[in-house]
């Protein structure tokens, strides 16, 4: 038999380690079985937005394997432990599965790889979860990647493999068949975690496919045109079904490839530039691989230590939505109230707390990986580096987001940050976006219970860039 083990990629279909399982099966007894661990060194750094995500994920996936005569079996535990015997008890030919590529999930990896040798088992992973691995994409000198444009061109140059079958019903093996127990599927609750307050999207391979489907017959079209205006709703919410592979990149590529069949070519010029986002995120996957030490320290090096301020009651105002900045407000309030925050406001979130809070940003980093439920360690921290002026292919230092012009600009009438501020639903835009300059009276006539801005952004910026240059040792 093949035992597959599933993680980042909850779904059967366009699977390329379990394609592989599926197409070493000789006949029904010696098929595909699939096996889920729910890892405590994972579930330590969840959340419970994030836990009822996967929860629901490997439900429908459970599901999906039972529809067709197999199973996925259930267990808690260290993969070290868990993997060879399972391995054992229904006597593997071969283990397999997708490589994920945080420095924790490779130390697990290689783990689990020494411990299936010791027990003679045959392991063998695979790339899966972008197009394009890792040393792939390299400089003519064969160095990867640390600017984006370079690594983004060639990217959309490479050919794109189809996506990889699902395997047939008489390929996969029940759990009574194995002759193992197929475990029970946990509670949020026995997990460790209380139900959340998030009102999350529907987990699972076919809620996926529903919004990639909806997504290609509209909002791709005019991507480029309304992605970072948050109320135009032309992004592929496809961000948590990526992070958790409850679809595979190459349905997502290849549904993008298809709606340019009937396009404009301007319509086609904003498919591409949500295709240049796929790149983007395996830009930031292959700077994790070769450079694991980022999620802890910063990608660029300055001449001196960055002297962040990291004033705790600033980050607390921060992180319950009340800055008194509204469009800042609005993203954190989201992120409480969804597990996912619009990816504009992310930027001006990111920018706000380490420009005007002067605040490092692993405080950012570490907050949005407890509570965004799309929570990808790469793509998190190339986005945090970058905002932060300290990561690859970064935001210079001197650029600063503006939070009032980027909340006028982007959220003209308000829309959004009144969906998320109600203290501000009765104000008018002009004096939410000129919330900064407006005097204690009209402030408390237009919205009483919305707080004053906790920090002045031209000072602020003004520390901001003192605060680099002194890094920088100018």
């Amino acid at each position: 038999m093949q035992l597959h083990w599933h993680r980042r990629d909850l779904r059967g279909a366009d699977n390329r380690a379990l394609a592989a399982a599926a197409a070493e099966t000789t006949h029904a007894d010696d098929g595909v079985v699939a096996v889920f661990v729910f890892d405590p060194a994972v579930l330590e750094h969840a959340s419970s937005p994030r836990v009822a995500f996967l929860l629901e994920a490997v439900r429908a996936l459970r599901t999906w394997y039972r529809d067709r005569g197999g199973d996925l079996l259930i267990r808690h535990g260290d993969p070290q432990a868990i993997i060879p015997q399972v391995a054992a008890a229904i006597d593997a030919d071969r283990v397999g599965w997708n490589t994920d590529y945080s420095g924790l999930a490779r130390e697990r990896d290689a783990a689990v790889r020494r411990a299936l040798a010791e027990r003679d088992i045959a392991r063998e992973s695979f790339h899966d979860a972008i197009c394009h691995e890792p040393g792939s994409i390299t400089t003519n000198a064969g160095d990867p990647y640390s600017v984006f444009t370079y690594f983004g061109r060639k990217w959309h140059d490479r050919g794109k493999n189809d996506p990889y079958p699902a395997p047939e019903s008489a390929q996969l093996v029940d759990s009574e068949t194995a002759g193992v127990d197929a475990g029970t599927l946990p509670t949020i609750e026995k997990l460790g975690f209380d139900e959340p307050e998030a009102a999350l999207q529907p987990a699972g391979s076919a809620a996926a496919r529903e919004r990639l489907s909806e997504f290609c017959n509209d909002g791709i079209y005019r991507y480029e045109s309304d992605r970072d205006y948050p109320k135009r709703e032309s992004t592929s919410r496809l961000s948590a079904d990526l992070k958790y592979g409850t679809i595979g990149i190459r349905e997502v590529y290849w549904a993008s490839e298809n709606a340019k069949q009937d396009a404009s070519e301007t319509q086609t010029e904003e498919i591409e530039e949500f295709q240049s986002q796929l790149a983007w995120r395996e830009f930031y996957t292959h700077v994790l691989w070769f450079h694991p030490h980022v999620v802890n320290e910063n990608y660029k090096t300055y001449e001196n230590e960055i002297e962040w301020e990291n004033d705790p009651e600033l980050v607390e105002a921060w992180k319950t939505g009340e800055t008194g900045y509204p469009i800042v407000d609005a993203g954190m309030r989201q992120l409480r109230a969804e597990g996912y925050m619009h990816n504009r406001v992310r930027m001006i979130v990111a920018s706000f707390l380490t420009k005007d809070l002067l605040t490092d940003w692993r405080e950012g980093y570490d907050w949005f990986r407890r509570m965004l439920v799309d929570h990808d360690t790469a793509n998190d921290n190339g986005g945090w580096q970058w905002a932060a002026s300290t990561g690859t292919d970064a935001q210079p230092y001197f650029r600063i987001f503006n939070p009032m012009t980027q909340g006028e600009r982007y959220d003209a009438d308000a829309t959004y940050i009144k969906q998320y501020v109600p203290e501000l639903r009765d104000a008018d835009p002009d004096i939410i976006h000129n919330w900064h300059e407006a005097s204690l009276t009209q402030r408390r006539r237009s919205a009483p219970d919305y707080p004053d801005p906790i920090v002045d952004h031209s000072e602020r910026r003004e520390q901001a860039l003192a605060m680099f240059e002194a890094a920088r040792g100018d």
